[in-house]
Parts: C-alpha cells; structure tokens; sequence
C-alpha cells in the first residue's frame, strides 16, 4: 500500500516545499528561468575585497549556462526563451540575472538592465543573483519600486554560516554581515532566496545542517542547496579534500530539510556542472537520480521537511 505523504505543500507527492508547487500555486502556469548575463563584475574579483574571486567560482561567475555578457540581454532572453518554449510550450518566464554580482554596479546599469523585462506580459518575476555586501540602498529602493509591477527575488549566496568556513573559502564578508542585509531586505517587498554548498573543505555533515537550520529560521522566502562543483581553474581545485559521495549528500540534505521550516520554498536540491569544467564529482550531472534519491530516502525515513524543526 503507498505510504501518504504527510506533507502539505504537494501536489506531486514530494515531500518538501518545491519551486514548482510555488509558482503554479502563485502563477497558476508552468514558469521558466532564463539565465542571463549582464556583464557585472564582483568585489570579490576587481581588488575591493579580493581577487579572482571565491576560491569555488569559475571564471563563468557561477553563470556558466547564462548567456555571453557581449550579447544584448533581450537576445539572450530571446534565445533563452526559445529552449524552455521546446520544453514547456507557452511557459510564463523569470528572467534570471545570474553571472556574477549583479547589484555591484551604478545605479543607471541596473536599471538599464531591468527595464526591458517590467512590461513583458510573460514575464511574472525577476531574479538577481548578489551579494549581501552589494545592496545599496539606493539599488535597494529601486528594486522596490519594480515590486510594485513584477516579483523581484533577491538571491544572497552565502554558502554556509561558518565564518572559518567564509575565510578558507574567500568569501569576503562574515555571517553578521550577510544576517543585517537579510534582516534589512526582510522590511521591503523584495523576495529573499539563499544558497547555500554542501561539501565546502573542512566542514562536517553536522555543520551543514546547522547552517540550514539557522538559515531556515531567518525571514527569507527560499533556499537554494547545492553540492560543490569542484571546477577546473578555480583556487579550490588546488586543495586536497574529500568530496562527499551520492550517498552522503542524499543523506545530509534529507537531515537538512527536517529541520528547514515547511514554509520555505527549496527552488533547488542539486546543482547543474558544466561538464566540460567539471572535475568532481561525476555523480551530480545525474540531477534527476540525485533528486530521486532525495524522495526515496525520505519516503524510506517516513520524513518530511520541518519535520524536526524546532
């Protein structure tokens, strides 16, 4: 006899708070994201707070399925827009401003960057993958004024709440820091995700969940949760550590949605690796297995997410 999901927010019989169920819930549609590239840079990479950026981040800024920074970005979307409508005929978009930091910049490139999407009648959201040290308040009041036509969700990486962890990776900004951005976005109608990396070097299980617990319980809308992508030319490629195993990250993840609130939208469990960059491990570009996984351990568990939450 099947085993009923215990879970309320389902309608496909997972057992955590899908991106999928949100935006069909909200949008009543099917809903893309077109990954964009604006061409911005990071402080983190021009000398302000570092150079070469996070010692994980490929040359592509975390944007290696974005589109090339030297094409106009209505192109891009267009081009974007032409594969999801392969896949989902007549899908509702969110276009995706992914590469890099893309509230690290003048005030007139943002909005250059916005505009063209505030008045497409497909277009239902707009997300900006940042930093919580690059939110100005300027930026900040603008993007509060495109809230008021389309969905602005903001996308803080923060990657784990350690701030050892923060320093051997070169982060650039402690857990405090990114905590006050949180808590100021929290007071706008701006939508806040936050993405986080298992298998960081020299983090255990337990302080991965930790950092999702923490996470889970500020008030923010979404997570995004990642394996590492050990990447070629990147400053952690250099290091030697273990990666976690297929087994060991469906384990962990599982451990981490008990203790994330049911409330909180996990608009992703596995990450995608540009293979020909992709040094390890090998298991992740079998996204759907590993998501499989996820909800069989959970079925297998009788768990569910914020079924621990405390």
């Amino acid at each position: 006899m099947r085993q009923k999901n215990p879970f309320p927010f389902s309608i496909d019989n997972k057992r955590y708070h899908t991106w999928n169920y949100y935006l069909l819930q909200r949008f009543k549609s099917k809903v893309a994201k077109i990954p964009l590239n604006a061409g911005f840079s990071c402080p983190n990479r021009d000398g302000t707070k570092g150079i070469g950026g996070c010692t994980f981040c490929s040359a592509a800024g975390s944007g290696e399925f974005a589109g090339k920074s030297s094409e106009d970005l209505l192109i891009q979307y267009q081009n974007g827009r032409k594969l999801m409508e392969h896949k989902w005929p007549g899908a509702l978009t969110i276009p995706y401003f992914q590469a890099f930091t893309n509230t690290y910049g003048p005030l007139e490139k943002i909005q250059a960057c916005l505009v063209p999407f505030l008045d497409r009648p497909e277009v239902v959201a707009i997300a900006l993958a940042t930093r919580a040290d690059c939110l100005f308040e300027e930026c900040l009041e603008y993007l509060c004024t495109c809230a008021e036509k389309k969905e602005i969700w903001i996308e803080l990486g923060l990657q784990s709440i350690f701030d050892e962890t923060a320093r051997h990776i070169h982060r650039g900004h402690t857990y405090e820091e990114f905590k006050k951005t949180v808590l100021r976005l929290s007071t706008t109608p701006l939508k806040i995700c936050v993405h986080l990396i298992n298998g960081l070097p020299q983090e255990t299980a337990e302080m991965m969940i930790e950092s999702a617990r923490t996470v889970g319980h500020l008030p923010i809308h979404a997570m995004k949760i990642h394996m590492l992508h050990l990447i070629q030319g990147t400053k952690m490629a250099e290091e030697s550590f273990p990666l976690l195993t297929q087994e060991q990250y469906v384990d962990i993840v599982v451990r981490q949605l008990e203790v994330i609130p049911a409330s909180i939208i996990l608009q992703r469990l596995t990450g995608d690796g540009a293979p020909e960059t992709l040094i390890g491990p090998q298991w992740i570009r079998k996204k759907t297995i590993v998501l499989n996984e996820i909800d069989k351990a959970m079925v297998a568990r009788n768990t569910w997410q914020g079924k621990k939450d405390a």
